[in-house]
Order: C-alpha cells, then structure tokens, then sequence
C-alpha cells in the first residue's frame, strides 16, 4: 500500500466517475490527497463552482471516516507556464511528506481514470508523464461521465433533473441550491449568449478561429483595465482589448480598441513607440465565444508623476489603473490575468 494516493482534476462538479476514482484511491494509500484545479478563477461556465464549494462536494460524498484520510488542497491554474504548475504539484506533495525525494517518490501513486478525454481534457496518461517519480494507479471503469456534459445539461435546463445517477446526493443538492441564486442563474444568462452568439457560424464547414488583441499597458508600476459591461464576463476586469477589422492590421487595431475603450490620453504615435514586446497567446479554451487567439503589446508608458487620464467607453463600464500588486485571478476576465503575468515576466 502506497501512503499517499494523488488525484489531480478540476471536478466541476465532482461526479460519480471521480468518486469512483477516489475509492480506489483509499483501496491503494494510507490518505488521498485531492488536488483541486483552477482553484483562484472567477466563476465561468468552465469553471463555476469555486474551490471550497468543490471541496464540499467531494466531502459530502463520503463518510465521516473516509474523509479522515482524504486531504484536499487548491491548485491554481498557470496558462503558458507548464513548469510552474509542474512544480506546484511536486511542492503540495513534498510539502505534506517532508524528507528525501527518492524516499517520498517510492510512497506515491498517482490515480485518474484511464483513457478518454473530455474535450481535450488531460487524462491520467498524461499527468503520469508529467511525474514519471511517482507511482501509476489508474483506474478503469464503465462510466461515460464527463463534467462538460453535466455542465451543459445543468446551464441549458436550469435544473439537475435527469442526471441523478451521476451524482452523489449531497452534489445534487449544493448545485439545485446554486442554480436558484445570483451564481447560477448568471451562468445560465450567459450559457444562453454564448449558445446565440456561436449560431451565427453553425452551418459553416469548419468552426471559425477568431483572432483579437489586447493591450498591457503599464506606467509606474500599474497597468491599465476595463471593467466589462456586456456578457461573457461582465463585470469581471480585462484588458482593453477586442477583435480586429479585416482592413487593419494587428498594431492599428491595438491601438484602436484601446483608445476606444479607455479614452487614453496619449497620442497614437506614442502609443506605437512605447511598444515593448508582443505575444501570442492561444490556450485552446480561452474563450467561451470560441477559438480565439489573441495577440498581446506590453506597451511601456515613460514614468510621470501623474498616471494619464482615462474614461470607460463602447462596451466597458469603467476604467482604471490597478497597482500591479493588488492583481487578483479570481477578478480577472479569461486568461487576461497570465498575460499580464507572462507579457511582464511575473510568471
């Protein structure tokens, strides 16, 4: 017997498939330590339940006993830095077993259901490349259960009605109970947009690839935001930013979007000229509107006493500069936070 089974996932929501994993976890290891994706996120219809609401979930499906054994801890999501989230991993588990790595590796198992994915999903083959060190008990079973497709049920009908079967009775409960306050029924407003929104291309042969820009303009060590004032995300912070018209090119429309919704008071070739560095930016599921890579300008401002005047406009409620350190993932629209973070070599 292993001491300590590891089992990585996002668990939104928690289902009768992962709870079918995490039973063998506590047939092969002393203790199951549950590491919970996409943990400091705002909610979204990827991810709209949080860390602690999950972490009920999955305690809610066992006993009093059994969960004397299963440890649960939040693992934050780092887009376009795989060795960063590599390492988080390795620190939860060596934080918990302290002493010598060889020592350690040989107590370790990892567990996930084998084969399949869920859109793309990596599996428990692929993190068992991830951590070569550290022991494989996958597990295979039956169930055709994937989060995407409860998620989609749960936000098209408003309800868990015809899924009892694919969740423990506590986890039926906590999300009826969601789906009847702000969270939920917000989600299910903007399932319906983006279900309108990706009508306009249903009948195309092949699902279009948007491409956008955005925007990281800094100044005195504060970088400049939207707040957004239209769905998807509204009210969550972004960059300014949006998609570009065929007859312009990629640094014009930058500049366009930005001062359409900031209303910057500097001048278009300075803007230009203050230009740092770009990037791409093209994590598949970026974006609930679709495919969409995005192509960001760390725009470097010359140090003022005063930061320049801004003034929300189009489609954002309000603008502002944010001091780079009160940054918040779980405030932040998409993946806005980590290009942020990459563009300014904080990541």
């Amino acid at each position: 017997m292993y001491d300590l089974a590891v089992f990585i996932g996002r668990f939104q929501p928690f289902h009768a498939a992962h709870q079918a994993v995490l039973e063998e976890g506590l047939r092969v290891a002393q203790r199951v330590m549950v590491l919970i994706g996409s943990s400091f996120e705002p909610r979204s219809l990827r991810n709209p339940w949080t860390y602690a609401e999950r972490e009920a979930m999955i305690r809610g499906s066992f006993s009093k006993k059994d969960n004397e054994h299963i440890i649960c801890e939040p693992l934050r999501d780092i887009r376009y830095n795989n060795a960063l989230w590599i390492t988080q991993v390795q620190r939860a588990v060596y934080n918990f077993m302290p002493g010598q790595s060889k020592e350690i590796d040989e107590k370790v198992t990892l567990i996930g259901r084998i084969g399949g994915e869920e859109n793309g999903r990596r599996n428990q083959s692929y993190y068992t490349s991830l951590f070569p060190q550290w022991g494989n008990s996958g597990l295979k079973h039956d169930f055709d259960i994937y989060g995407t497709m409860i998620r989609d049920h749960i936000f098209s009908s408003g309800s868990v009605a015809d899924i009892g079967d694919d969740l423990a009775v506590p986890v039926l409960e906590m999300i009826s109970q969601f789906m009847t306050e702000e969270g939920g029924q917000t989600l299910s407003s903007e399932y319906e947009f983006i279900k309108a929104y990706k009508k306009g291309w249903e009948n195309v042969p092949f699902e279009p690839t948007h491409v956008t820009v955005d925007a990281v303009v800094v100044q005195s060590g504060h970088v400049l935001l939207v707040q957004r004032g239209a769905q998807p995300g509204k009210g969550l912070l972004a960059l300014p930013g949006g998609f570009i018209h065929h007859e312009e090119s990629l640094l014009d429309a930058m500049v366009r979007k930005l001062k359409e919704e900031t209303k910057l008071k500097v001048p278009a070739p300075v803007i230009k000229g203050s230009v740092k560095d770009t990037a791409v930016f093209d994590a598949p599921f970026r974006s609930a509107r679709g495919r969409t890579i995005t192509h960001a300008f760390h725009i470097g401002l010359r140090s003022e006493e005063e930061l320049p005047r801004v003034k929300g406009g189009g489609e954002t409620s309000r603008c502002f500069w944010l001091p780079l350190g009160q940054l918040d993932s779980t405030q932040m629209f998409e993946d806005h936070y980590f290009i942020i973070q990459k563009m300014l070599g904080l990541l």
